[in-house]
């Protein structure tokens, strides 16, 4: 049995930990991103942001090392050009816990507060609204509120999960795919239906789907997987915090699997054929330079295929069959000048 393997089994434990820990309270499961605070003290120190430097900090519902929908915002903070100090808590499942790191943080100060998770929206818009100088950034949603301080982004999931259809009908020999998602909302579903479509419009698939009504339940992930297994699936993808415990699942068997959100290829370097990433530094950028001009929120932003805001990173380690990636390039192309549709 492979090293990596072992290694899946204790990821997806560790995850299990951090859940039952995000339950105790958010400050359990802060993590250090190179700051001295990790969460809201109570008491700032303004001499310690000095000069040109931006304060910030995330407040998100799962780990900052998910592989998934947190670290897809670490990921794109370190992508930016700018002096940050960064502040992050993680592992808000329990919305009044983000409610409190998100006023928290205002009442400390802190300049740009990102609301990492569509069920913050609630509390955010009672909190804005009392700090009118600091900008929030939430998503994903398409949504100010109506605040003028408040930031909104979405990612249009169906582009990349169409891509990554593509490729799992080319990738499949048995014809059967497995989906698993947590809940039928947001940015999960777009990613399925567009998965769905595009495996279907490129071969004679059947693509089942499940949802396991959590977003942070890795044991329920397991089983949904395990269950595609028995109707002969050979490709897997999925969409949550918890997709660990479905690649861990497909690590064992053998089976291709499809990641979105963050590139996923360290979960299994031999089966991950490609992950739809989010780089949300594109239009964290636009946003913080609004906010620069004066501008401290009333926009969304989407990040697309098109924009650069999202992106199929290819595996270099799975060899995909012959032309299956030209059929990938023709895809994106399609849905970058309209030829194609997602669904959506």
């Amino acid at each position: 049995m492979k090293l990596t393997r072992h290694l899946l089994r204790l990821l997806a434990l560790l995850f299990s930990f951090a859940m039952v820990a995000a339950a105790c309270g958010a400050d359990e499961v802060s993590v250090d991103v190179g700051i001295e605070d990790e969460t809201p003290s109570g008491d700032s120190d303004d001499s310690e942001a000095s000069g040109d430097t931006l304060t910030m900090a995330i407040v998100a519902p799962s780990a900052s090392d998910d592989l998934a929908f947190t670290q897809s915002m670490i990921d794109a903070i370190d992508a930016l050009d700018r002096d940050i100090d960064l502040q992050v808590t993680d592992g808000t499942f329990v919305v009044d816990d983000a409610a409190a790191a998100i006023r928290g943080y205002a009442e400390d100060g802190v300049e740009v507060i990102i609301a990492h998770g569509t069920q913050f929206g609630g509390p955010l818009s009672e909190i804005a609204p009392e700090f009118p100088d600091t900008t929030f950034i939430w998503g994903t949603s398409s949504d100010t509120q109506g605040l003028d301080n408040v930031f909104a982004y979405y990612p249009a999931a169906d582009e990349g999960g169409y891509v990554n259809g593509v490729l799992a009908a080319a990738v499949t020999q048995t014809g059967n795919i497995g989906v698993i998602g947590p809940v039928e909302a947001g940015d999960a579903v777009a990613y399925i239906n567009g998965f769905a479509k595009g495996a279907e419009d490129s071969g004679d698939v059947n693509v089942a789907i499940t949802y396991t009504g959590s977003f942070s339940d890795v044991a329920l992930m397991a089983e949904a997987a395990q269950a595609h297994l028995s109707n002969d699936v050979d490709v897997l993808t999925g969409s949550s915090q918890a997709v660990v415990g479905a690649v861990g699942v497909a690590s064992e068997n053998g089976v291709a699997w499809f990641g979105t959100q963050a590139n996923q290829t360290s979960l299994d370097p031999e089966l991950v054929v490609a992950s739809q990433v989010y780089h949300w530094e594109v239009v964290l950028e636009e946003m913080l330079a609004l906010r620069d001009g004066g501008t401290l929120g009333g926009e969304a932003f989407e990040v697309n295929l098109e924009n650069g805001g999202l992106e199929i990173e290819f595996n270099d380690g799975f060899e995909l069959p012959d032309g299956a990636r030209d059929a990938a390039d023709a895809a994106i192309d399609g849905i970058i000048d309209g030829s194609i549709d997602t669904g959506a």
